[in-house]
């Protein structure tokens, strides 16, 4: 959520933490600051953007070798200059930027509060910050030792970069739930909450496991865990590149990375699917292959858009692995004493690989002794590392807060999986798993079809992009898709909209129509197709505004429907891929025609890390 940067080395700091900044903007947020240290620290922080931010420095001291900056996303205390991070300590002696949530800071505050500690901000930071201090001063500790005994008194999550005044030229950096990653460098590191302000300078890196510090200084990176053990740095290469966090040409990265869709599908099943249609491989499942097969339950646990793709895997698992599925909240699971057995099987899906509930309810799911796959797109991610297996969907990084291609290649993985079991369970016979294959394969192509419609789209977008209300439905498997277009209409242009079953309309629902109501519907030629019609009939005779996506050369509902939006025919299995593109567009121009902030949509961020 919030963005972490921080760089210690030769090179002036400056730069790098505003540059570092701007790569970070898309996780969301509401103030940025940066401290840079040059034998006295200067902290430049306010609300509002990172221009502000370098509008506010003109003309003041940015020199230094040893900075941090960062983007904050409130959790504690409304956006304002002083709640803005970096915070330093009531006697100055230290300067903290921190993503998470210190949950006991109330408790913490009256304590310190008692000794004579003031606040000058409403965060749960700044009394960190005291604490360190506090401890640093009364014991006459170095300031590592100080970090560790104020962190084992930390209830919540943290990633946190700190800085001593006396300590020059040293950074320390820990992480418990919230992710931080180290670039290494020649004689100089970088610090940040992921790799994209890291890439351009270094292909090297580390990620902070929980619990661990990091102390940081040009000449070395020292680890140790909070109960002083040390440790070996693991420094891996990344393939990340600078042309994964440009625009290449388009308006917004949204609209980029829905035009990467057949290029990220391709992708996530590149060297996974034979060609001819004979086999799939996924090798990142081959160890825990046995535990699939006899699996007698599958859980899978999500959040946001990776909540609507597992219910997708829910219709696929059932229908082709003939396994029973659960789809749950992350952020429920973990509180409702779920009942979990050993021969269960639960599927976690995260984009960033860092989501806060779906991490929680992974560690419920181990102390059961459950088998736990993860499905994300961030390799090194927390996610991966705490899973006994899983699968990456290659889907490259995504900068845009409102998940498209991270969506598509979720279902790719899911489908492949519901595929794999399917033939190795003997539940898909051979000709069906084949002609699955061919369909996937076909998949991109067939996007590249509807992306060429996108002017048309736009014209249907035109149409309601002052409605204040709208619902989207559909059956079976795209009745996820409804939900996840209703999603993506009000992430990005804050019209209010939900998502049905197109059968509970009349449970309800369809009490809100009238010729002011616009109604989606995703009524693609499949074993549901004549029920949608009934429905869509039920949404006109109230004199409702119906947009229906439709396999190409229909002419039932075409009669029917105010507007028409086609897709390529396509397997039923196949077909939300398909479906979900022109609700990604209409919602993508629905909210540029508003003069929304497509990217960065209010009161949002990309990678979840409190709960």
């Amino acid at each position: 959520m919030c963005g972490i940067v921080a760089y210690v080395g030769d090179r002036t700091a400056f730069p790098i933490l505003i540059k570092g900044l701007q790569r970070l903007e898309y996780r969301g947020y509401d103030s940025a600051g940066i401290a840079l240290h040059n034998g006295t620290s200067h902290v430049y922080k306010c609300k509002g953007k990172v221009k502000d931010l370098e509008n506010l420095v003109k003309d003041k001291d940015i020199s230094g070798t040893v900075g941090m900056g960062h983007t904050r996303w409130a959790t504690h205390g409304e956006p304002s200059d002083r709640n803005a991070h970096p915070h330093q300590s009531m006697k100055g002696k230290f300067s903290v930027v921190h993503n998470g949530i210190i949950e006991n800071y109330t408790h913490l505050k009256k304590e310190l509060s008692n000794r004579g500690y003031s606040f000058e901000s409403d965060t749960d930071t700044e009394v960190l910050a005291n604490l360190i201090e506090n401890i640093y001063l009364e014991q006459n500790i170095s300031a590592e030792l100080a970090v560790r005994l104020a962190l084992s008194r930390v209830v919540g999550a943290y990633g946190l970069v700190i800085y001593c005044e006396d300590e020059p030229g040293q950074l320390i950096a820990a992480r418990k739930g919230s992710p931080l990653v180290i670039g290494v460098g020649n004689q100089e590191y970088f610090l940040a909450s992921d790799a994209t302000p890291i890439i351009e300078y270094t292909d090297q890196v580390m990620y902070l496991n929980d619990e661990e510090v990091a102390i940081i200084t040009r000449e070395k990176l020292e680890l140790k865990s909070l109960s002083n053990d040390n440790l070996t740095p693991d420094v891996k290469k990344i393939t990340l590149s600078i042309d994964h966090i440009d625009k290449n040409g388009y308006e917004h990265f949204m609209l980029k990375e829905i035009h990467e869709q057949p290029a990220t599908i391709t992708d996530t099943f590149r060297g996974r699917v034979a060609m001819d249609g004979s086999k799939i491989f996924l090798g990142g499942v081959l160890d825990v292959m046995p535990k699939l097969i006899n699996a007698k339950r599958i859980i899978i646990v999500a959040c946001g858009t990776s909540w609507h793709a597992g219910l997708v895997g829910e219709y696929l698992f059932e229908k082709y692995a003939r396994i029973p599925v659960e789809v749950e909240y992350g952020s429920e699971f973990r509180y409702r004493h779920p009942i979990i057995f050993e021969d269960d099987l639960v599927i976690a899906i995260s984009q960033s690989g860092e989501t806060a509930d779906t991490l929680a309810a992974i560690r419920k799911v181990k102390e059961a002794g459950a088998t736990v796959l993860g499905i994300c797109n961030v390799a090194g991610s927390t996610i991966s590392r705490e899973t006994d297996a899983g699968v990456y969907t290659h889907a490259g990084i995504e900068i845009g807060v409102a998940s498209t291609k991270a969506f598509t290649s979720q279902i790719t993985v899911l489908l492949m999986m519901a595929m794999l079991l399917g033939s190795k369970r003997k539940t898909l016979p051979q000709a069906e798993y084949s002609t699955l294959i061919h369909e996937l394969i076909s998949v991109p192509e067939k996007i590249e079809e509807i992306l060429k419609e996108e002017e048309k789209i736009k014209k249907i977008a035109s149409v309601y992009k002052d409605v204040s209300n709208a619902l989207y439905m559909g059956r079976g498997l795209l009745y996820p898709v409804a939900l996840e277009g209703a999603l993506k209409l009000k992430e990005i242009s804050y019209i209010h909209a939900e998502g049905y079953p197109a059968a509970e309309m009349k449970h309800g629902p369809i009490a809100l129509i009238d010729e002011n109501m616009p109604v989606f519907a995703l009524a693609a030629n499949d074993t549901s197709y004549e029920k949608m019609i009934s429905n869509i009939q039920e949404v006109k005779a109230r004199k409702g505004k119906v947009v229906a996506i439709v396999t190409r050369g229909d002419k039932s509902i075409r009669k029917m429907a105010d507007h028409v939006i086609e897709i390529p025919e396509c397997h039923e299995a196949v077909s939300p891929l398909l479906a979900v593109i022109p609700l990604q567009i209409l919602s993508y121009h629905i909210a540029v025609m508003r003069g929304c902030n497509v990217d960065q949509p209010r009161n949002l961020a990309k990678s979840v890390t409190v709960e």
